[in-house]
């Protein structure tokens, strides 16, 4: 009778077993892809209505969406390009030398390192005029980078709202930028003082009577570096070398 318990075919046996489960494995990824694709693309378009405060619940969110018009930006000109936004990808773009630009430390406060030349940004209308503009932005906190988009109102100045769909910070402390108390203070808060980005987090809370309060949200509770993240981000990408140019041709008509 044959002995099955030999070195050699308990190997054979694995290695069968491993060639099988990576077949299943990459064969899952392969089917699920697309549904990924359209779940991550489903997930994306959810967090700019949030952003912008017109997601509805129980609407579809491809519904929803019809409302908000994609276009891409060039960022160091500040106008649009006449290119159909699909499948372009910013991250994609930063990571590519050919579409992107190497941030020196000076300039690079929000940890970035490169920065793509062309940004996708999001327009609503209403009655034929600009009613909201959504930003996407980044920035590195503690642990990890943090993903998010920035509503501003039709003056192109007031927040209407932010969020942040992606990021590893820790739970309880810079993840509190998901806790919607936190996300309520944004709203109506100014970003420019005399053309300047003014928009800060402080270390505390802010004070209803300072005469700065209209550009400062409270910081986050035991998470400063978090906080001087959230801050580095916004001052980068709402100043010269993010939509700084962009905004102020929108807003007189230029872009």
């Amino acid at each position: 009778m044959a002995n099955n318990d030999t070195i050699k075919k308990t190997v054979i046996v694995a290695l069968a077993l491993c060639i099988v489960c990576s077949l299943v494995v990459s064969t899952a990824a392969v089917l699920l892809k697309p549904a990924q694709e359209v779940n991550k693309s489903l997930d994306r378009k959810r967090n700019i209505l949030a952003a912008a405060g017109l997601l509805e619940a129980g609407v579809s969110v491809e519904e929803q969406f019809k409302q908000v018009q994609p276009r891409l930006v060039d960022l160091d000109s500040g106008t649009f390009i006449d290119e159909p936004p699909a499948q372009y990808d910013p991250n994609q773009a930063a990571r590519d030398p050919d579409t992107s630009i190497k941030l020196d430390r000076k300039a690079d406060i929000a940890g970035l390192g490169r920065r793509e030349n062309i940004a996708e940004v999001y327009l609503i209308q209403r009655d034929g005029k600009l009613d909201k503009v959504i930003l996407p932005v980044r920035g590195y906190g503690l642990w990890s980078t943090l993903y998010g988009f920035l509503a501003l109102d039709s003056d192109l100045n007031t927040v209407v709202g932010l969020g942040f769909y992606e990021h590893a910070e820790t739970p309880g402390l810079g993840g509190e930028v998901d806790n919607p108390r936190w996300k309520a203070q944004w709203p109506g808060k100014k970003i420019y003082e005399d053309g300047e980005v003014a928009i800060e987090l402080l270390k505390g809370t802010v004070d209803p009577k300072s005469p700065d309060a209209e550009h400062q949200v409270d910081g986050l509770a035991g998470a400063t570096l978090t906080s001087r993240g959230v801050t580095h981000l916004m001052q980068f990408w709402l100043g010269d070398m993010g939509y700084k140019t962009f905004l102020n041709n929108l807003q007189a008509g230029e872009a």
